[in-house]
């Protein structure tokens, strides 16, 4: 069988939402018997020392992995290959537009909101070389369709909009969603299990992966940990980093207890977690983090380590 996957981009030490889809992802493949491979996104945000950092976290919870670790950094050229295969079949086209352009010029008609309208689309020859005096081209898919369709384990058939959207930025840097398209079919990795924000990107991935020959993975986009404010955990909600817990004397053995206790799955060990784990019964809900109350929570079990 394939493989399943646990990506993160090393901007910082994982908070508890980040180590939360880190099981969840290695609850999924280990159920259905897949290999379970680790990946470092770093063509972007990238902070000195977080690679390692978020390693050894992912360690201390017992979360293992097969094979070697792939990091993008590391396959530049490969991302550029994918590109000049689609430029061959006339599917790429430069594109000058800043964020601001788009913004300004609105959708296209019939195009879903935040869309690209198609500005650069088809432009001439010496319009693109006007163009080119004032700002570096990015590279964009020329699409084919409007929307595209792909099945999610926990949100059922889900289709979403596929605009013309950008496959190298305008710095040369590959961008995301032609990355993780390469990276899933060049490690077989057939099972995507992230984050629900990301939901939306699958359509334009699943499309893509079918213009490179590549074969769709069935996605599981689980529900994310939250903020009071119903907003997504960030380093100025406070205690929420394995790292800013554990410093107060929290063994990360009692992190794991809690963040399988909020999946509804027993909490004594990842092995038992993983007995008894059934996607049908996961929380349907985001999981809300109260950081000033997680470490009081937790320091009664700190205290019979």
């Amino acid at each position: 069988m394939g493989a399943g996957r646990f990506a993160p981009s090393p901007s910082g030490p994982l908070h508890l939402g980040n180590l939360r889809t880190a099981i969840l992802a290695w609850l999924f493949a280990r159920s259905t018997q897949r290999e379970f491979l680790l990946r470092i996104e770093d063509l972007d945000r990238v902070r000195s020392g977080a690679e390692t950092t978020q390693i050894a976290e992912l360690a201390s919870l017992g979360i293992d992995f097969d094979g070697d670790m792939l990091r993008q950094s590391d396959r530049l050229p490969i991302y550029l290959e994918a590109v000049e295969r689609l430029k061959a079949r006339g599917l790429v086209y430069e594109c000058y537009c800043s964020r601001k352009d788009i913004a300004e010029a609105g959708s296209a008609p019939h195009a879903a909101p935040g869309a690209y309208p198609g500005t650069c689309r088809n432009l001439s020859a010496s319009e693109r070389s006007a163009k080119a005096q004032n700002r570096p081209a990015a590279l964009r898919l020329r699409s084919e369709v409007n929307e595209f369709s792909v099945h999610d384990e926990l949100f059922g058939d889900y289709t979403g909009a596929v605009d013309d959207f950008v496959l190298v930025r305008n710095d040369g840097a590959p961008a995301y969603n032609l990355a993780v398209v390469v990276d899933d079919a060049f490690s077989s990795i057939d099972q995507v299990v992230r984050g629900d924000d990301l939901l939306s990107s699958a359509p334009r991935q699943a499309y893509l992966a079918t213009l490179l020959g590549h074969p769709i993975p069935s996605y599981a986009h689980v529900q994310l940990a939250l903020n009071a404010k119903g907003q997504r955990l960030a380093k100025r909600d406070g205690a929420v980093t394995l790292e800013e817990i554990t410093e107060q004397g929290v063994h990360p053995a009692n992190v794991v207890a809690v963040l399988l206790e909020s999946l509804g799955l027993p909490s004594t060990s990842l092995q038992a977690a993983l007995e008894a784990f059934d996607p049908a019964n996961l929380p349907r809900e985001p999981w809300i983090v109260e950081p000033e109350n997680i470490v009081q929570q937790l320091m009664p079990r700190a205290s019979g380590n």
